[in-house]
């Protein structure tokens, strides 16, 4: 499953982007006008600072001026993906685009059928938006499940792209019905890493009050030393060989980083 940002704030792009995980990026106008910035710039700045895609939205409803809009953002580079509203101009649209070689994406999908009118126009993703048929108290997640099933009937190559995306369990579930790509907002993005248990398994690794501190625990299962109160003083002891350690099972606990434990093999 591929992890879209949904966001024009250019700071987020540039930290997701270095994490390694980021693989596209959605925006709309009403992001961007938040930024105070023009439209086509912040789009220019985007692309510029990752190569996979970058859904751009037009503005009209109509088809000939949506058209206009999308031969301007499509020239801004080349990883631009023209989103346009699940709509019968924008389908018309959609279709002229793919006949150009254009990507597109087409959103404010809420149903199977438009999903289905979208891939034979031959969209390139159609962004189901979980969250706002949540909030009608219908059910996001069947939509993503059925459109897998319609594209997986007949063939289609049109990527799913599940989007209004709230809770990081809306990802898990989403990949788990079959979602090609989550565009994610930042703030949800940062919690998927997150979970109480790793929080208390990293806690209880430490000795109480031992984190941050100044003393050095050999987690190994043979050892004659349980502490040791200073660095020197372990290595002293590994090198008279009253001491087994492994660096895979050493806690060191110090003030700051951990960069000083692959030390303690070129010590010995």
């Amino acid at each position: 499953m591929k992890f879209f940002i949904d966001t024009a704030d250019v700071g987020e792009i540039k930290k997701w982007a270095d994490s390694g995980f980021l693989d596209g990026v959605t925006t709309n106008p009403s992001l961007i006008a938040k930024s105070g910035r023009d439209f086509l710039d912040v789009i220019r700045e985007i692309c510029g600072l990752i190569e996979s895609p970058v859904s751009a939205e037009v503005a009209a409803l109509d088809h000939a001026t949506m058209l206009k809009e999308a031969m301007v953002l499509k020239d801004i580079a080349p990883n631009v993906v023209i989103k346009l509203p699940t709509t019968l101009d924008g389908l018309k649209t959609c279709r002229q685009l793919t006949d150009m070689g254009v990507d597109t994406n087409l959103t404010l999908c809420f149903s199977t059928n438009q999903a289905l009118l979208a891939a034979k126009a031959g969209a390139t993703y159609i962004s189901p938006f979980i969250g706002r048929l949540d909030d009608i108290n219908l059910d996001g997640m069947e939509l993503i499940r059925d459109i897998r099933t319609v594209y997986d009937n007949y063939g289609f190559d049109t990527g799913i792209l599940a989007a209004s995306i709230r809770t990081p369990n809306h990802v898990s579930e989403a990949a788990l019905a079959g979602a090609d790509v989550a565009t994610i907002p930042a703030s949800t993005l940062a919690k998927l890493a997150n979970h109480p248990l790793t929080d208390k398994g990293l806690d209880a690794s430490w000795p109480t009050g031992s984190r941050p501190g100044n003393r050095f625990c050999n987690m190994m299962h043979q050892t004659r030393i349980g502490e040791v109160d200073t660095f020197p003083q372990l290595i002293t002891l590994l090198k008279r060989g009253e001491a087994e350690i492994d660096n895979l099972s050493l806690c060191c606990m110090v003030s700051g980083p951990y960069d000083r434990v692959p030390r303690v093999k070129d010590a010995i």
